[in-house]
């Protein structure tokens, strides 16, 4: 078969399937099996597939019309111009995402220290640190299966910007296997968190590829989704010097109860930023400093 006949049958089974982005994941299938690219459909549709590829391209094409994510069949996903690897131990990087790490580079100075609660593929982390200059971080996550993902991503896109495979030991970039705090030492001048913020009850009215095949621990907020903005908030001082900064990636309609939070412990400045949708996607706050002992 040729390339334009193999994917004019992904892109079939797939519509019938009710994939919503049915056309674009049957040609980004085919260009991960064949190793091309979205001009090879526009000028070489004729060219030959061989059996190993198209049968290879049937199987993920099954998979994907079954509903499991399309990063999770490639492995990769793309945030902040780099290719982070994930599976279906770690939650998918989303674009709104993108919006917290740029509010944080906003704020992150040369040489400052940053602590990345819940850091999953550890999209976070990597990119603030890929983006300044020698700043130091810790990434910390409960689950050992995602940490591992977080390591690999870091030493795939650090090598190269001033880190190399030996950066976690020589302290630029750490991960830590904690309950957010529980084994954290030390002070930062930024605490950053993307935490599982989606009340338990709307879990299972989430898209079936978010549902069934993205970690329920990533994902579960607790009954009003607010659970891990109240820990983090809590335990921040012990972490968190005064005249440091705290953001937090939130749900639309969780800026003011955030907020709120946050106000009660003593945060200055905090604010609620919409992302280029329109929606309120980061709340950020300045820890007050502790007042003198006399």
């Amino acid at each position: 078969m040729t390339y334009g006949e193999v994917f004019e049958e992904g892109k079939r089974r797939l519509t019938e399937a009710a994939i919503e982005e049915a056309v674009l994941d049957a040609r980004l299938l085919l260009e991960h099996v064949c190793g091309t690219d979205r001009n090879t459909l526009l000028a070489h549709a004729d060219r030959l597939v061989t059996e190993e590829d198209r049968l290879r391209y049937q199987e993920l094409i099954k998979r994907r019309a079954s509903r499991i994510p399309l990063q999770q069949l490639t492995g990769v996903q793309n945030f902040m111009g780099l290719d982070f690897l994930v599976n279906e131990h770690v939650l998918i990087p989303r674009q709104d995402t993108e919006f917290l790490v740029e509010e944080v580079l906003k704020n992150l100075h040369d040489g400052m220290r940053v602590l990345d609660l819940c850091t999953g593929t550890g999209c976070i982390l990597i990119s603030l640190l890929r983006y300044t200059n020698d700043c130091q971080g810790l990434g910390v996550d409960i689950s050992p299966e995602a940490l591992a993902v977080a390591k690999m991503n870091a030493r795939r896109l650090l090598t190269g910007n001033g880190e190399s495979a030996e950066s976690e030991r020589r302290g630029h970039l750490q991960f830590l296997e904690s309950d957010l705090y529980e084994r954290v030492e030390g002070i930062f001048d930024i605490i950053v968190s993307n935490p599982p913020y989606i009340p338990t009850e709307v879990i299972d009215t989430l898209m079936p590829e978010v549902r069934e095949h993205e970690p329920r621990l990533a994902l579960d907020g607790s009954e009003d989704g607010l659970l891990f903005y109240r820990r983090i908030i809590e335990g921040c001082r012990t972490h968190l010097k005064g005249g440091g900064m705290l953001f937090f990636e939130i749900g639309h309609d969780q800026g003011a109860a955030v907020s709120e939070l946050m106000e009660q412990a003593g945060f200055l400045e905090v604010q609620v930023t919409k992302d280029y949708a329109g929606l309120d996607r980061v709340v950020s706050g300045l820890l007050e400093f502790e007042p003198l002992k006399r």
